[in-house]
This record gives structure tokens, sequence and C-alpha cells, in this order.
């Protein structure tokens, strides 16, 4: 079944385009002047409104840009040359040493053709018998890469990429719950993860995935769900007494504001609260802020036993 992006009839804001594309006001500005795209219309008070077709492109363009693209060079190719060209650079760039689990297409083909309780079963075998962690890890990530690059392609519509984080987070709440509370009286710490993202980041897939890791190690999770204040988030987090406050950034959000945020939430948080931070976002991968502990999904088993060395020491 093929399927292509559903046209958006209502134009978006200037506002619903930076949430959705990951690029600020200021640089679309910028781009309308320097480059003459995008081509906002105006609505009745004057304000920027953006056609679908244009936001479209504009994610296509972000797409290309996470992959390397300098703005200028690609700002002028049709929606379709930016998709055969994110189609061959996600390809090119591709590890190909971690390959995907060999079903990876059949649960892609499911989504596709809406066969949402179908998807749902699937993923219930699959991590009966891989096992949460190695489930979230090798299936769920890598296919949340793939969707997520189908969407920005255009092979996704956005309410099939909705459906789709929807039917994995069914899955994943359920087994979250399900987890054994493991007895510490061994006497391993136990720290206190308190979950959340900032109020621009809409996407919740990345924090659930983390915090079922992070329950497979035996940690206590608070999840707050996504978009909290920081004043909340800081709130939260001194009245659970969280040792960690674990943070997911998409590459929708803007690099700067996830600097700056991170920032203040370190001057706001308690000295001992540790930041750890996950997802694809720029701001983390370039010369991220040495009081941010910055993870993998694959990383954060091990990460959560170096914090126990630490406390061991810490009290010894």
């Amino acid at each position: 079944m093929k399927t292509s992006a559903v046209s958006v009839t209502i134009p978006s804001t200037i506002s619903d385009v930076e949430r959705d594309t990951g690029l600020a006001k200021e640089t679309l500005r910028v781009w309308e002047r320097r480059y003459d795209f995008p081509r906002p219309e105006r609505d009745t008070f004057g304000e920027r409104v953006y056609p679908s077709e244009q936001v479209i492109k504009l994610r296509l363009i972000k797409r290309l840009i996470d992959l390397g693209y300098r703005p200028g060079k690609v700002i002028g190719y049709s929606a379709d040359e930016l998709q055969a060209l994110a189609q061959k650079s996600a390809a090119s760039q591709k590890d190909e040493t971690i390959l995907p689990h060999p079903e990876l297409q059949a649960y892609l083909e499911l989504c596709k053709s809406h066969q949402m309780e179908a998807f749902r079963r699937k993923l219930t075998q699959a991590m009966l018998v891989m096992g949460l962690k190695n489930f979230v890890i090798n299936l769920v990530g890598p296919l949340a890469t793939l969707v997520g690059e189908a969407w920005a392609c255009g092979q996704f519509a956005v309410f099939e990429e909705h459906l789709f984080a929807e039917s994995v987070q069914i899955v994943l709440r359920s087994a979250v719950f399900s987890v054994p509370q493991v007895n510490h009286s061994s006497g391993a710490p136990r720290p206190r993860v308190l979950l959340t993202t900032l109020p621009q980041e809409r996407h919740g897939l990345g924090l659930l995935m983390a915090e079922a890791i992070f329950a497979a190690e035996g940690a206590h999770c608070i999840p707050l769900g996504v978009q909290t204040p920081l004043p909340d988030i800081v709130e939260g987090a001194r009245a659970m007494q969280a040792d960690i406050v674990a943070l997911s950034f998409s590459t929708t959000m803007n690099p700067r504001h996830v600097s700056d945020s991170l920032r203040e939430l370190r001057a706001r948080l308690p000295e001992q609260a540790e930041i750890w931070a996950g997802g694809s976002n720029s701001a983390l991968r370039k010369r991220p802020p040495g009081y941010v502990t910055v993870c993998e999904l694959g990383d954060l088993s091990l990460a959560v036993t170096e914090w126990r060395q630490r406390q061991r020491q810490a009290l010894s």
C-alpha cells in the first residue's frame, strides 16, 4: 500500500512551523529574506501563515541540515528533489554494522496498512521473546528512527506517525507497569528518576523508552509526561527528591533553546540532582555542557551502574 502525506488545508502559524520542523522563527525570517523561501501568506491580522506544501518542504530541508547539508545548497530544490536527496543521504549514513531487527520491514508494513491491532500484538510478542531492554534498544529504537526518516521524507503521513507512536507507547506503558519491583535489600542504591520534556518538546516516545530501561534497571521512575514548564520540573524534582532529572530532546526543538534551558535548569535544581539527557537534538552532539550526562538508550544501563558506584563511594 503506497502512502503519501495528507495535505493540510489549514495554514500553519510561524509558531506551528517552529514546533513542527525545529526551525527557529528567526531562521525562517532570515531564509525568507535571503533565499525567498519560505513564502508565507498573511492572515487577517497580518501575521505570517504557511501553506502545507511549504511546511512539508521545510521538514525536508531540516532533515537534510541534520544530515550535514547547508541551507543555501538545498533550499532551491523542489520537494521531490529534497525527498530523493534525503533518502539517498540517510541510506549512505547508516551504520551497516548495526543491523535492524530482521522483521523490521514487517512492522512498517503493518503501520502503513493501518493494521494497528496486529502491530501491537506483534510488538508484544517480540517483547516477551526479547526481554524489555533488548526490545527497546534493538527493536523499538531502530523502528522509531526508520519511521522518523519516513515521516521526514513524506513517506509517512503525520497521522500515521502518530498512530505508530501511540501504539508503541501503549505496549511500553503496559510493560513498564508490569516490571516487578526489585528488592534492593542487598544495599544497591535505587535512583529516583524524574522523566519529562520541556514545553517546546512534544515528542514523548523517546522518554518512555528511557523509562522502560530505567524501570528494568530497578530505578524508581517518576514520569511527568511531556511539555512540563521548567519551574514545575524544578519543584517536582525537589518535592520528589529526585536523584536524576531525565530529559528527551528531538530534532524538532531549537538547539539554542535546549542549551539555554539546560543551563537554567542546572542553576535551579538542587546540587545533588543530576541532569541526564538523550535524543537526536544537535545541542547534545555539539559540545554538550559538562553538567549534563548525555546518554544513548544503549548506554543507560551502564550509566545507572556507574551512578550506583558513585553513591557507594560517597557513603564509604
